[in-house]
């Protein structure tokens, strides 16, 4: 999707920049490159992406971006999702046909805006999971490299170390088919939260073999810097003590810097005690002095907008804010906007999010657990409300907020939302994600997966069936006791209920493992 330019000030970066640069030149030239920038949370990775998109825009490219979502309801690839989505919507139909190509079923599988754009599209062909993945990721990569060919693209895929692990397999794949396609693929992830098990470093471990794949860090800015942001930002004259504070407290991060510039005024800024005093020590106290400024009313609506998630829809806010109308909610929001706490999502009509996850932790963290529960619980049978029938297309996101608020709705729906956004994931070959939806659901029932005995009903044997598929794909032969272990609860029930249909297509399951990941 376009992204707006942020308003602040862009200063430093230099060295990075002329990396980045040279690393869109090689891909303008043809010679495709994958480029990471790295860096702490608030360290300016999303602004210097957004100053190379700039400046792939004016040479002439094609820029998509994608951002990873940090909460568990997004489903499947949603990066990518993003990118082509903003890409489908842009491109007449015979040209997107063109650079579909043979594959523009299998990518209307996790693309559904494709089909009504081209009504006519069948349906992908019956495959093993292994090879339905493997067709999946070529076919999508292809569509990326023709789209290149047509207009040279810069694709930013940002925030991936909230990456769902087929998002990154697929990152892996494309990067060792690009090196000879006018497209530069950029990343952004923090470095801070990445630990050996993290699925982002396997990634990475695989991607530094390529050579097409280069690292660019970004450190705080210098004093030097620092001081030229405060004063251009602030539009006042520092001393050089008054920057050596503001350095020495935010380490010259510049989300941090930007929170602080917020606070100065011409007349605190003369008082070098009082100055000094209301620099935070984190960026928590910056976010929050902040929001003191706002009102009563405002700050109440971005608190129930922080635990819907990054990114919330006006009429969902709407629906939770009792008591106050259509206008006055706008008015509200205006205020957020004008107070650079959130901005409009481009392209997306009455979309909303918070201009940085920390300004929406701050606020979702300061609630207490009894008020987020009650707050997840209102925000998931409003959301079951809006999407009517369409509810289990969104069984990912529904499934997140009533698992946070199963303390008060109970686990029902949260249970039935998690089988099925785990048969979504799987229908997709996430098998990793779907896991993921099978294994919360089992604990919600208080069923253990390494158990022996039968499952005592249809949602059960579901839920181990379910397990049972996505763990065939992911483990190693030698962990395949416990797949068999489920089939045979899931077998056992069915046959015992006499659903001879369900007995039989889980013996008939093919249990072998996923090579490809």
């Amino acid at each position: 999707m376009p992204w707006r330019r942020s308003q602040q000030l862009f200063v430093g970066r230099q060295h990075e920049i002329a990396e980045l640069t040279a690393a869109l030149e090689d891909a303008l030239a043809g010679q495709g490159r994958l480029v990471m920038l790295v860096g702490e949370p608030g360290i300016g990775k999303t602004r210097t992406a957004q100053e190379l998109a700039v400046l792939a825009e004016q040479r002439g490219a094609q820029v998509l971006w994608g951002r990873c979502y940090e909460e568990q309801g997004a489903p499947p690839y949603w990066p990518w999702v993003q990118a082509i989505r903003a890409y489908v919507q842009q491109v007449d139909a015979e040209q997107l046909t063109a650079e579909l190509g043979p594959g523009s079923a299998d990518i209307a599988e996790i693309i559904p805006d494709l089909r009504e754009k081209l009504p006519d599209l069948g349906t992908p062909p019956a495959l093993e999971p292994e090879q339905a993945r493997f067709r999946l990721f070529d076919s999508i990569t292809s569509f990326l490299k023709n789209a290149a060919q047509h207009q040279r693209l810069l694709l930013v895929l940002d925030d991936l170390h909230w990456a769902d692990r087929s998002s990154l397999l697929l990152l892996e794949f494309l990067a060792q088919e690009i090196d000879s396609s006018p497209m530069l693929v950029l990343g952004a992830h923090r470095d801070v939260e990445l630990t050996r098990s993290h699925p982002l470093s396997q990634t990475l471990g695989a991607l530094v073999r390529e050579q097409l794949f280069h690292r660019v860090q970004l450190d705080g800015l210098t004093r030097q810097e620092v001081g030229e942001l405060l004063e251009g930002n602030a539009e006042v004259t520092l001393t050089p003590e008054n920057v050596e504070v503001v350095h020495s407290r935010t380490d010259g991060n510049p989300f941090f810097v930007g929170e602080v510039t917020r606070q100065v005024t011409p007349e605190n800024i003369t008082h070098d005690e009082e100055w000094a005093s209301i620099i935070p020590e984190g960026v928590r106290d910056a976010i929050g002095r902040r929001l003191n400024r706002l009102s009563e009313q405002c700050i109440e609506a971005l608190t129930t907008a922080s635990i819907i998630g990054r990114e919330f829809d006006f009429r969902l806010l709407d629906v939770l804010s009792e008591g106050r109308s259509e206008d006055q909610l706008l008015q509200v929001v205006d205020e957020a906007v004008s107070a650079h706490f959130i901005e409009e999502v481009s392209g997306r009509a009455e979309r909303f999010q918070f201009n940085h996850a920390l300004v929406q932790q701050t606020l979702a963290e300061e609630l207490t657990t009894t008020r987020r529960v009650r707050l997840h619980a209102r925000i998931a049978e409003a959301l079951e409300d809006q999407y009517g029938y369409d509810a289990e297309i969104h069984s990912a996101e529904l499934a997140r907020h009533f698992a946070e608020a199963q303390t008060s709705t109970g686990i029902s729906k949260m249970v039935r939302y998690s089988l099925l956004a785990g048969e979504q994931a799987l229908a997709v070959y996430a098998w990793e994600e779907a896991l993921g939806f099978f294994d919360r659901g089992l604990a919600a029932r208080e069923i253990d997966s390494s158990g022996t005995e039968a499952a005592t009903d249809d949602q059960a044997a579901a839920l181990l069936f379910g397990v049972a598929r996505a763990r065939s794909a992911v483990v190693e032969v030698h962990q395949l006791e416990g797949v068999f272990s489920n089939l045979s609860r899931a077998f056992e029930y069915y046959t015992s209920v006499g659903n001879a249909a369900q007995a039989v297509r889980v013996a008939a399951f093919p249990v072998a493992p996923i090579r490809y990941r």
